[in-house]
């Protein structure tokens, strides 16, 4: 759940979202670095992982222009993980959508989508309820998603 209102306003910068919530810790040296949140196991993960999810973001208010709305790089979900300079190079590069939407509209967005948001210019509210989906719980060779 994010709320960004007049009491708590913040910038995002461009990024990917590439970390996901695991049942257990592995070996695999292409998952990683680790860190725990919520008091659930998240690891950075490859790409071909990050590419089975998809997030779902539900406006419990109305997303405006003036309310730090989500901003998006189309196509970019199709580069990869990037490094932050890519990420850099990208955000000079595509041109940004900003994803304003009428209280319970949905946007689907892809994680490896680079995103951001700015700080809200205004005083309304935007609540926003995120939720990811995977084709499948389990990843293969004992790595499971974490039920978050």
């Amino acid at each position: 759940m994010f709320d960004k209102s007049p009491d708590a306003n913040w910038l995002v910068v461009w990024h990917q979202d590439t970390a996901l919530p695991l049942g257990q810790r592995n070996d695999a040296p292409e998952w990683g670095p680790w860190s725990t949140k919520g008091g659930l196991l998240y690891a950075h993960a490859p790409a071909w992982a990050l590419e089975l999810v998809v997030a779902l973001r539900v406006s419990l208010d109305d997303s405006l222009n003036t309310n730090g709305p989500l901003r998006v790089l189309p196509d970019t979900h199709r580069d990869g993980v990037l490094t932050d300079d890519q990420i850099e190079q990208r955000a000079r590069d595509v041109r940004p959508v900003d994803c304003v939407a009428s209280a319970g509209s949905v946007v689907a967005m892809r994680p490896l989508t680079v995103h951001a948001s700015s700080k809200a210019r205004s005083q309304h509210r935007r609540r926003v309820l995120h939720i990811e989906y995977a084709t499948s719980m389990d990843l293969g060779t004992g790595i499971d998603l974490a039920v978050a």
